[in-house]
């Protein structure tokens, strides 16, 4: 351990192993923060370089950081968290609960991950957004702002989830989707013959539309849905749905 941290110490006689790895409890050498006092143990680390001994930065409960992660500036991982890979977690942001960042993946800013929320890949989450509940934020998908993403949604690929938006249930937002306002995305649930979610936003070209393993432009989902089902009652559910997409989204245009 380097002659410089004099912030905290690896307890040798307290370790969890994952993977291979050895992580060790952490105790405070001194006080950090408000709520860190000299002698408090905190959670797991696999060496030095996974916690800054520099600011505020506290791995606390049973978190686990390991791998080339880094945990610096005034942030927290806390809980039954986990942050791997090549993950860096900063600022003010704060990891909890049973939520795993990993990869390449950065929380930061006053961002908060919980819940058993996954944020993966190339991944940034950061500003004062929230990913919580089960969902997932992976590829290279960005949520910020007052973005809040939660329940069992996933936001990936290219797509952008920010300003004051809402995203959550089932709800699948990928590809070149931007959402930044709540009005910027629809989802139904109980959808088509797998009874499924239908979600459509707004997108760098008009609307994004998925469902299922479909996903593409509103014209082109308007010709899958009636290549496949026709003039079925799935059919004429669909074409329902797709109306009333139609008038919203065309209304909100106006405004």
């Amino acid at each position: 351990m380097s002659d410089e941290n004099k912030k905290y110490e690896l307890v040798k006689t307290d370790t969890v192993t994952t993977s291979g790895r050895t992580l060790y409890r952490i105790r405070a050498l001194v006080a950090i923060g408000l709520l860190v006092a000299p002698g408090d143990l905190g959670g797991y680390i696999e060496n030095v370089n996974n916690l800054s001994v520099y600011g505020d930065a506290w791995v606390s409960g049973n978190a686990w950081v390991y791998g080339d992660a880094w945990v610096y500036g005034d942030a927290w991982v806390y809980g039954d968290a986990r942050v791997s890979g090549n993950a860096w977690v900063y600022g003010d942001a704060r990891v909890y609960g049973d939520a795993w960042v990993y990869g390449d993946a950065r929380v930061y800013g006053d961002a908060w991950v919980s819940g058993n929320a996954w944020v993966y890949g190339d991944a940034r989450v950061y500003g004062d957004a929230r990913v919580s509940g089960d969902a997932w934020v992976y590829g290279d998908a960005r949520v910020y702002g007052d973005a809040r993403v939660s329940g069992d949604a996933r936001v990936y690929g290219d797509a952008r989830v920010y300003g004051n938006a809402r995203v959550y249930g089932n709800a699948r937002v990928y590809g070149d989707a931007r959402v930044k306002e709540r009005y910027d995305i629809q989802w139904f649930s109980n959808v088509g013959s797998e009874s499924g979610t239908l979600t459509v936003c707004k997108a760098k070209r008009g609307l994004f539309v998925s469902r299922g393993c479909f996903s593409g432009t509103l014209p082109q989902f308007k010709k899958a849905v009636k290549a496949k089902h026709g003039d079925s009652k799935i059919g004429r559910h669909y074409a329902t749905l797709i109306k009333s997409i139609e008038i919203w989204f065309r209304e909100e245009k106006a405004k």
